[in-house]
């Protein structure tokens, strides 16, 4: 009899659902993409809204995800799965233009729940984390290699970890009488890095940011967020509409400033009294700024609780 765990269903509790429908206002016979497919949750209310005529491309690294939104949304003519990663749309759907586009951020409830996956610090399970587990290094991998230094920096980076440099340390001394495999390995790194005193008053698991920078370093989902935006802006028709959502503050800051550029591109000194560098504006930010989750969705969904939502209107 295998212990191997058996992989739960593919789900996706859709997190903002109503105000993301609102923000990309999916109209019959439109062109959408959804760039981060996951369980398909978003993508089978925009389907449902641009009917027979309508296309959607769903996206995503993870083939599980797609094989899995594939049966879900298969009723729909309109859908078209594409495996690969959201930072590659250019070259993914060539001259093709939208009429909106959605990119919903960071690791799915699925994956979380998938003990197999290695994402989550609650379960033991071989240390991986790729959003695609058909390429690249795995976590444990990554750790095996990197440098203190680069580790201490993506911790501080990627998961404002204020006891970085003390995690980084503990993982090469444990790494160098064994290696760290299993997502309990880790969790014992950093249960041995940050005092005991500190971690009971911690507001949640105190390896989460770990996991999370560990995450983001194995997949490379920061660097190039920002050029993503643009080249997703650039797909985008005038009068649509690109809806961004991230869970943590470093992706929702390269969100902001990418969208702020993209309304006021203009590089020339503030107090130049014409503009020189004729810069001109591709879009338009939305709602102000983000939009959060409703208590009514946190009490549903405790994961919607850091969700922010900023959309921009390409002109």
């Amino acid at each position: 009899m295998s212990d191997t765990p058996t992989p739960k269903p593919f789900v996706h509790e859709p997190v903002m659902l109503a105000e993301v429908l609102e923000a990309l206002e999916p109209q019959p016979g439109g062109i959408y993409a959804d760039g981060t497919l996951g369980g398909g949750g978003h993508s089978i209310e925009i389907l449902r809204r641009i009917g027979d005529t309508g296309i959607l491309y769903g996206i995503d690294r993870d083939r599980e995800a797609l094989q899995a939104a594939g049966q879900r949304l298969q009723g729909f003519p309109g859908f078209r799965p594409l495996h690969g990663n959201f930072h590659d749309i250019k070259g993914m759907l060539g001259a093709q233009h939208l009429h909106g586009g959605l990119l919903d951020l960071g690791v799915s409830s699925y994956q979380l729940d998938n003990a197999q996956r290695g994402f989550s610090y609650h379960e033991d399970a071989p240390l991986d984390m790729r959003m695609d587990a058909s390429v690249g290094e795995t976590a444990a991998q990554w750790l095996a290699r990197v440098d203190e230094r680069t580790l201490t920096q993506a911790l501080y980076d990627y998961a404002d970890e204020r006891w970085a440099a003390r995690i980084a340390k503990v993982l090469v001394d444990t790494r160098a009488d064994e290696p760290v495999l299993t997502t309990m390995d880790l969790v014992r790194v950093v249960d041995r890095a940050i005092p005991k005193a500190v971690r009971r008053k911690e507001d949640g698991h105190p390896a989460r940011r770990t996991f999370q920078a560990v995450r983001i370093a194995v997949n490379d989902e920061l660097a190039p967020l920002s050029q993503a935006l643009d080249d997703w802006m650039t797909m985008i028709r005038p009068g649509g509409r690109l809806c961004v959502i991230t869970f943590h503050s470093i992706e929702d800051r390269i969100v902001k400033h990418a969208f702020r550029r993209m309304q006021h591109p203009c590089t020339c000194p503030p107090k130049a009294p014409v503009c020189t560098c004729g810069q001109q504006p591709v879009a338009r930010v939305l709602a102000g700024g983000a939009i959060k989750s409703t208590p009514a969705e946190v009490e549903r969904n405790p994961r919607a609780r850091s969700a922010l939502l900023r959309v921009a209107e390409r002109i």
